[in-house]
């Protein structure tokens, strides 16, 4: 079983979602019109125009029975809808829905690095005003420290240098940087500042809740042009061939692996393993990484990695380790009040001779 990852697959079901909402509006202002001419003005090619009409028959009202779903007329190559199922009816919010849009537009308006900021503070005042929702108890907050990324925001929008001191978690290490902010960024949850950092000479990404402290310096953020930002379109890690390729042998508890990070391949393997094979910065991630994963993953390749942890675990076992006993020394036979046979190798560490056979099998 060889499994490639899915790529652009959000970005292709959105672009649909949007062609499918202007599709019957458009069809509506065009009865009789002809599949070829649709799907030019409509920039797809016939064979996708006709999939999204299939799709059209079962989308409609709740319930999706008869009389709730769209219906269309076919007559050779034109179409025709015959029942909107209401899409042409101006839309209703109800006092949920409409609050529901103003949290959804909130968040947006608190999220580093939306364009446009001055659109959705219009959008939202429009529909607070149309639910008679002006002022409403509503707080929204991004997860993570909140003056950390107003911050950030704050020197983006301010064009300042900063100083932080920054975890990598790559190398588990702290450094601190002099920093040129380009851009803040909410990326999979988390919030990101871009900035070209003058220690890597280079752009890089810095996560805000990785952030340990923040100096604003008394100087203008200096971006050398050949400062690119990252294409992020598909996530912050883009694995590509030059990075270490590590090999895992999973159990079924371990397949989350596959879900959450960039696999290159995925197959079957015996009984209920898998065999996974994926990107990684750095082989120093890559060791606590498997490290945390517990018995079920077994390092295949490269052989470096698999010496790494199986170093890293035997040195952790040592750390647990019971110390030996060690014996009770020996009381001179004045003392004792027993006679010294004067050859102490014959008894063992209880003063008893190590050849009894009743010690005999726990004496080393």
């Amino acid at each position: 079983m060889t499994r490639p990852t899915a790529r652009g697959g959000s970005r292709a079901s959105a672009d649909r979602l949007a062609r499918l909402l202007n599709l019957v509006p458009y069809l509506l202002a065009r009865p009789g019109i002809e599949i070829a001419e649709a799907a030019g003005d409509l920039g797809v090619t016939e064979r996708q125009l006709r999939e999204d009409l299939e799709l059209l028959w079962v989308c409609g009202l709740p319930g999706y029975g008869p009389g709730d779903l769209i219906d269309m007329a076919f007559d050779g190559d034109r179409v025709t809808i015959t029942y909107d199922a209401g899409i042409d009816r101006p839309l209703r919010l109800t006092p949920d829905e409409a609050l529901a849009l103003v949290v959804a537009l909130r968040m947006l308006a608190e999220t580093p690095g939306v364009a446009n900021r001055e659109a959705v503070e219009r959008a939202l005042a429009k529909i607070e005003a149309a639910g008679d929702l002006v002022g409403a108890p509503v707080a929204v907050r991004l997860p993570g420290d909140t003056r950390r990324v107003e911050a950030l925001r704050a020197a983006v929008e301010g064009g300042k240098a900063l100083r932080i001191t920054y975890y990598t978690a790559a190398r588990d290490e702290t450094t601190e940087r002099v920093i040129d902010p380009l851009r803040m960024l909410m990326v999979g949850g988390r919030a990101y500042v871009e900035a070209w950092c003058r220690r890597a000479e280079a752009v890089r990404l810095f996560r805000a809740d990785r952030i340990d402290a923040i100096t604003e310096l008394g100087e203008p953020a200096t971006v050398p042009p050949q400062a690119v930002p990252h294409d992020l379109t598909e996530g912050v890690f883009r694995p590509s061939p030059d990075l270490p390729l590590i090999t895992l042998r999973i159990g079924r508890g371990e397949r989350w692996i596959t879900e959450y990070y960039p696999c290159e391949r995925v197959e079957a393997g015996d009984g209920d393993q898998w065999l996974v094979s994926l990107r990684v910065t750095d082989l120093g991630w890559a060791r606590r990484f498997v490290l945390g994963l517990g018995p079920d993953a077994i390092v295949v390749a490269p052989v470096e990695l698999a010496e790494q942890v199986r170093a890293a675990a035997a040195s952790a076992l040592d750390a647990y380790a019971v110390p030996a006993p060690t014996a009770a020394p020996r009381r001179p036979a004045s003392e004792s009040g027993t006679p010294d046979s004067g050859t102490p190798e014959a008894s063992g560490p209880l003063g008893v001779s190590s050849g009894d056979p009743a010690v005999a099998g726990r004496t080393q």
